[in-house]
Formats: C-alpha cells, sequence, structure tokens
C-alpha cells in the first residue's frame, strides 16, 4: 500500500495537518467514497486513526486522517489545548477537504469515524452537518460530561457541583500564571510510563499508559499535555444531547465489553433515533479497540460500505 499523501486545510483559523490515504490499487470500487478520521483526545493522527485509515484503504476508501487544532502538526496556541467546538469544526473542515476533491472523492458519499473524545466531537459535527452521510464511533466519550461529573466512569453519570468549581477554578488559575508568565508547561493529563502509575489509580490511567507508554501507542507528538484552560471549555459543552438530529443518517457505534466508558455509548444510542446500532466487542477495553481491529474493523468495512 503507498505511502498516505500530506495535505494540509484550514478550520477557523487554523492551519489543519492532514494525511490522504487513496483507496488500495486491488481494493473494491467503492465508487469516490471516503472517510474521515478523528483522533483521541492527547492523541494524534499517526495513532490510532492512522491504523482505522489503512483499514479502509485497503477495502477501498479513501481515508482522511488530520491532526486537530493545537495539536500534533496543526497550528494554534496554546500547544495541545483541547476546544471542543475547534475540534467539531476541524471535523466539519475536513470533510470540506473532502468535498473539493473533484476527481476522487464524491461529495455525497462521506463519511466519518471518531475514536474516543472524537467519538463525542463527530457526534456534534454531525449533528449539524448534513454532508456527512454516516457516522461511525469507536471507545465514544463525552469530554463535557467527564468534566462536569468529576470522572468518566458509569457511577460517575451525575454532575458533581465540586467537579465542576474544581476544574473552573483550575482553568482560572491557568489562564491567569499564563498571562504573568507564557513560559509555564501544561501538566500531563496521565502519565505513559506504567511503573510510574499507583496501584490504586484509576483503570482507565492505567489502560491508557498501556497503550500511549507502548510501541502501540507512542509518538513524540502525543505528549498527554492538556492546558488546564481546556476544562472551562468542556465544562458547558455536551456531545450528545442532540444526538436524535444525526437521524436519518445511520449511526454505529462500537464499544468494548470492559470498557469504562460504555455507557457514552450505551446513552448515545439511546437519545439516537433510527437508523443506529450499538455493537459491542466482547472482552475488549476502551484501548484494545484502537489498534485491535479484528472484529470492528470488519464492521466498519460492512457500516461504511453498505452506507456510502
Amino acid at each position: 500500500m503507498s505511502a498516505p499523501t500530506k495535505v494540509t486545510f484550514p478550520s477557523f483559523m487554523l492551519q489543519t495537518s492532514g494525511e490522504l490515504y487513496a483507496p488500495a490499487t486491488d481494493a473494491p470500487n467503492r465508487n469516490g467514497a471516503a472517510v474521515v478520521i478523528s483522533h483521541p483526545m492527547t492523541g494524534v493522527k499517526e495513532q490510532t486513526s492512522a491504523d482505522h485509515a489503512r483499514l479502509l484503504s485497503k477495502a477501498g476508501f479513501y481515508a482522511l486522517t488530520f491532526d486537530a487544532g493545537y495539536q500534533g502538526e496543526s497550528t494554534g496556541q496554546p500547544r495541545g489545548l483541547e476546544d471542543p467546538h475547534q475540534r467539531a469544526e476541524d471535523n466539519k473542515a475536513a470533510v470540506t477537504f473532502l468535498t473539493t476533491l473533484d476527481s476522487k472523492v464524491d461529495p455525497d458519499r462521506i463519511g466519518v469515524l471518531g475514536i474516543c473524545a472524537s467519538g463525542g466531537y463527530t457526534s456534534y459535527a454531525a449533528q449539524s452537518d448534513s454532508r456527512i452521510k454516516a457516522l461511525a464511533t469507536v471507545s465514544a466519550a463525552c469530554v463535557g460530561r467527564m468534566t462536569r461529573n468529576g470522572g468518566l466512569h458509569k457511577e460517575n453519570n451525575k454532575e458533581v457541583p465540586q467537579a465542576i468549581a474544581g476544574a473552573l477554578q483550575a482553568a482560572g488559575q491557568w489562564r491567569t500564571s499564563v498571562a504573568r508568565g507564557p513560559s509555564v508547561e501544561p501538566p500531563p493529563m496521565f502519565s505513559t510510563d506504567v511503573s510510574q502509575i499507583p496501584d490504586n489509580a484509576d483503570s482507565f490511567f492505567k489502560e491508557a499508559a498501556s497503550y500511549y507508554g507502548s510501541t502501540r501507542g507512542s509518538h513524540p507528538r502525543s505528549d498527554q499535555k492538556v492546558p488546564p484552560s481546556s476544562y472551562d471549555l468542556m465544562v458547558n459543552y455536551d456531545s450528545f444531547n442532540f444526538q436524535h438530529l444525526i437521524s436519518p443518517r445511520p449511526l454505529l457505534m462500537i464499544a468494548g465489553s470492559k470498557a469504562q466508558t460504555l455507557h457514552y455509548s450505551e446513552d448515545a444510542v439511546a437519545a439516537a433515533r433510527e437508523p443506529k446500532e450499538l455493537y459491542i466487542v466482547e472482552g475488549k477495553n476502551h484501548f484494545d479497540l484502537y489498534d485491535d481491529l479484528t472484529v470492528s474493523g470488519p464492521k466498519l468495512v460492512e457500516f461504511f460500505g453498505k452506507n456510502l
């Protein structure tokens, strides 16, 4: 399979860096169908997005990966900022870029795939962009609910006033600190060294370190540093409040049966209208599905093959 082509496109006032994977020469003819692939929070396009792009390319689709604004090779300051509305716009901008590829992509055959937090961002984007003809997510999560609820487990599935107050205080203090000393470095969300994570730490962060701290998922531009000013951007954002607006376009949400984030997909599918499907991969956690595409991969190919 040939190497992807480096591309750039605008998103709001930023310049987005992407890679376009062409359909494999021996793949089925998908008549110009293309899929935008959006990476997890703290990730970059070269990790799980690239794994999914290679899968879809081999199956005959154009696949576009990209770095979110403020992250990876895309522009924007402060580095690592997690802005939900920028992330949604990045996906819409990626769709716009694909519509300009007249000799390659059919603008009526564009789908989107969101992984982890991007399962939320792409849902939010698809709710208000009818050019997205089919949406699939893998290990979806909502950063807004995570911030308001003080965690991402199912038992954290309600707002916690102390968590909201703490997030806003951290964001405000960070903004003030940066104004007084711009060289201050943002803290990492979690360590990628499993040996440095306490035994009593949240299992989600242990599994995150196992992915990002290994050859499976490590990348020099993925340092897990997130400016706390991200949190006041997240606190009043919600990925799935208008999930019903995706219909009548098809929705597929894939999650592992052991994923701490499974409840996000369950709730989002429940809030959506037909056609919709929750597809659970038995025995897999949140991060397993980043690069183990044994079960989820054929399902994604089938979904986009049917609906694009």
